[in-house]
């Protein structure tokens, strides 16, 4: 069947701050991202103030509000910090629109044209799960830095940023509620032409306390992924509920970027203060019997709490880091495939007893 929603890639992700001024600063000194772009009052933009980072091929945008009573603050005000807009390039904004409305999303933005010296793109939102949204970028006819409106802000940056090799988003983990992984599942088939990927259930990913059941969704170039979680019944409160508690809806849990060298680039990381979840030593005692011969130096990955899994297709290296914020909602997960498709689930289970345990710290378990 043809495509009826051909995504070029995810143009950028934009997470609504309570201020993001501050925020850019930490992405740009704990993840090595470059300010490259910026609008806001200088600009003539007097609704908001937008940073835009880049490292690699990811672009994300951080955007907080000059009105208290705006959507953006709205949006903090209910969830915190967090992902609003995961935003794709397409060939034709407004087909893309049109094709996705008349299979049942709710629109959001209507086709518009914004328009600099630089040419103009077209631009059209429709709403996902809970309060996120995603947009269709048409930028073919336009030569500019992002989009109209913004300005060159590689002066404003600070010395001494470097990159920390992450290059790519790999995917994007949103989190529902009880009951309706289903409902966004057949969503994302219907309305965005995406296919399953994988499945799990509370078999695969569950511990003695806790258990949750995910889908993975992917378009149709399998570029763009996005696994849906909901919670399953458990012994105690697993970490999608406590997700769902502080946010106030579901939303993105979590953004997976990419690297080619994860020691590298976690121990980078980790230097520049950001926090990851750890698990026991004995994770790596019976690592290479689980997963065969691996290129790195198992020693290496067992000081750097980097996780292994091996597929038909070969094998990855992925983290994850604490909650970036002080709610316990949005975290970010480092991974390095060699040739795997999968997601680790080999690692479900360490991993989710780590997260456990940072619950019982914050008592919330």
């Amino acid at each position: 069947m043809k495509d009826f929603l051909p995504l070029k890639r995810i143009d950028y992700i934009e997470f609504y701050c309570g201020n993001a001024k501050q925020s850019s600063l930490y992405y740009q000194y704990g993840f090595g991202f470059k300010l490259t772009g910026y609008s806001g009052l200088e600009t003539k933009n007097n609704q908001k103030a937008s940073y835009l980072l880049e490292q690699g091929k990811i672009r994300f945008v951080l955007s907080s509000s000059y009105d208290d009573s705006s959507p953006i603050s709205e949006h903090v005000k209910k969830h915190g910090d967090g992902v609003f807009d995961v935003a794709f390039e397409v060939e034709d904004a407004a087909k893309s629109f049109e094709e996705t409305v008349k299979r049942g999303a709710i629109p959001f933005i209507e086709p518009q044209t914004f328009k600099d010296e630089n040419g103009y793109i077209i631009k059209s939102a429709i709403r996902t799960f809970g309060d996120t949204i995603h947009s269709f970028i048409e930028r073919k006819n336009y030569s500019g830095l992002f989009i109209p409106g913004f300005i060159d802000a590689k002066s404003k940056a600070p010395e001494g940023i470097t990159d920390t090799g992450l290059r790519s988003v790999d995917h994007m983990v949103g989190n529902v509620e009880l009951g309706k992984m289903l409902h966004w599942v057949d969503f994302y088939a219907k309305t965005m032409g995406f296919n399953q990927l994988l499945s799990f259930d509370d078999k695969d990913i569950s511990t003695e306390y806790t258990a949750l059941m995910s889908k993975v969704m992917q378009n149709s170039t399998g570029k763009i992924k996005i696994p849906i979680n909901e919670p399953a019944p458990g012994k105690k409160k697993s970490q999608i509920e406590e997700y769902l508690d502080f946010y106030k809806s579901p939303g993105i849990q979590h953004v997976a970027m990419t690297t080619t060298d994860i020691l590298t680039t976690v121990s980078d990381l980790k230097k520049r203060g950001v926090e990851f979840l750890t698990v026991p030593k004995t994770y790596y005692n019976e690592l290479i019997n689980r997963i065969g011969t691996i290129d790195e130096d198992i020693k290496l990955l067992e000081e750097t709490g980097i996780l292994v899994d091996r597929d038909e297709d070969g094998y990855l290296l992925q983290i994850f880091t604490k909650p970036v914020e002080d709610r316990p909602t949005l975290f970010f997960e480092i991974i390095q495939r060699k040739g795997a498709r999968s997601f680790g689930k080999g690692n479900f289970k360490a991993l989710f007893e780590s997260i456990e345990r940072e619950q019982a710290l914050r008592g919330t378990l």
